[in-house]
């Protein structure tokens, strides 16, 4: 385990998914809010891990219950915790056949329907890699459907990476699972840390994006982990929230507006670049 923790702290983990919403780009700013003293950690909407890499890399012992309801997203994380090896070797054919004719293999592979873990995975990571803008998006169907990126030599394999979250995870003090962010947040106690990053509340009709599942995640669900968030505040926890500068949300949680702050963000997906910054939304504690 010493030896774990050497290497983490050598090779620091980063999210190996660009994810719509990642907070990646954000964690200078979200880091100056994380309490310096907490329990157990909560991630009950887990994306990229962004958060997750942050605090692990800063404490190693941190123990950290997270999840995510993309069944495909969680069995990357188990992957890549159990069986890394065998992904980067599965990643390094992807990489040899893209480079051979990047357009007719792309598209192949995105019609493809893999039933084993590992090529279930190494698609998912071969097309976050070399589809449009990194944007995972799935149809009604649950079907991944962008086109393919316009890139000159992307890193499809990232071994390093993969090794450092390889390591991250084995740390046994992390319950990686894909559930409902209720079931999550049930243990939870006194002087635990929570973030919440949900998918976000639409500010427009044009900007509604909930495709990361094929269930959409709608205001009925921003209501529940409302409720939830007030649950957790009447335990003793220490919550954090991301969400949208929309209405709907600044209604929501009114009382605590006194401990709500406007953060500026780029939206990294924009299919235009020019809609891709001066971006706000809200960062909602309870502490």
């Amino acid at each position: 385990m010493k030896q774990q923790y050497k290497q983490l702290l050598v090779f620091t983990p980063k999210p190996f998914v660009k994810w719509a919403g990642g907070k990646r780009q954000l964690m200078p700013t979200l880091s100056k809010h994380i309490p310096k003293k907490f329990d157990s950690y909560f991630e009950p909407f887990l994306g990229g891990g962004a958060v997750l890499f942050h605090l692990i890399s800063e404490n190693p012992k941190t123990k950290c219950f997270v999840s995510d309801l993309n069944s495909n997203l969680i069995l990357s994380y188990i992957t890549i915790r159990d069986r890394v090896e065998e992904l980067i070797s599965a990643l390094k054919v992807h990489s040899e056949n893209y480079f051979k004719n990047p357009k007719t293999y792309y598209y192949q592979i995105r019609e493809s329907n893999p039933k084993n873990q590992i090529d279930k995975v190494s698609r998912l990571l071969f097309l976050n890699r070399t589809c449009f803008n990194g944007l995972y998006r799935v149809n009604s169907k649950g079907k991944f459907n962008v086109p393919l990126g316009k890139y000159t030599n992307p890193n499809i394999v990232n071994r390093e990476n993969l090794l450092a979250v390889n390591h991250a995870l084995q740390l046994n003090h992390i319950s990686i699972k894909c559930q409902d962010f209720t079931k999550t947040l049930e243990t939870a106690q006194k002087n635990d840390f929570v973030y919440l990053d949900p998918p976000y509340q639409p500010v427009s009709q044009t900007s509604n994006f909930t495709s990361y599942t094929n269930d959409s995640f709608g205001y009925e669900d921003q209501e529940r982990l409302f409720l939830e968030f007030q649950k957790l505040d009447s335990k003793g926890c220490n919550v954090m929230l991301s969400n949208s500068k929309s209405d709907e949300v600044l209604d929501l949680f009114e009382d605590y507006s006194d401990k709500t702050i406007e953060i500026s963000a780029n939206r990294s997906i924009n299919s235009d670049s020019k809609k891709r910054t001066g971006h706000s939304e809200l960062l909602i504690k309870n502490y």
